[in-house]
């Protein structure tokens, strides 16, 4: 069932319903962040800066119902730039109702607009719900994630 989603970008105003909605989507993922990580978040994503995090707000009947954060960034192996779509989520009342589609193809048009041909995303293994969609909308690439850590 597609409902009828509105995608819109961050505003200052949105910093209750972001906060609700980053805060279930830490949830889902088991993790906490201090507050002052989420506050600089927040501006980050307001800021406007070159080479900085945007962020998108979708949703239903004026009600914000998921989020979608990607950043813009250059390669080595191209000469255009390539987007990241670092966070997507919808509030799980939603699912199923083409709100995470919608915000992975607005995040899509804004890379195209900007001149950028592609976007990758990442997620965990668990998150089986999202591939499901993720395999619909998107090539699985075979990279493996490592991490080092101080």
């Amino acid at each position: 069932m597609t409902a009828d989603i509105s995608i819109r970008p961050l505003r200052e105003g949105d910093h209750a319903d972001w906060l609700r909605l980053w805060t279930a989507y830490l949830d889902f993922y088991e993790t906490e962040l201090p507050q002052d990580v989420i506050e600089t978040a927040f501006s980050r994503l307001l800021s406007g800066r070159p080479g900085e995090f945007q962020g998108l707000i979708a949703e239903i009947d004026r009600r914000p119902v998921g989020l979608a954060h990607f950043l813009f960034h250059r390669i080595l192996w191209s000469v255009e730039d390539t987007c990241y779509l670092m966070d997507l989520f919808a509030d799980p009342e939603t699912r199923g109702r083409g709100v995470g589609r919608a915000l992975i193809e607005e995040v899509h048009a804004a890379a195209r607009a900007a001149g950028i041909p592609g976007v990758y995303w990442q997620t965990q293994e668990f998150n089986y719900k999202g591939r499901m969609l993720y395999d619909k909308v998107a090539t699985r690439t075979p990279f493996i994630i490592y991490e080092k850590n101080a």
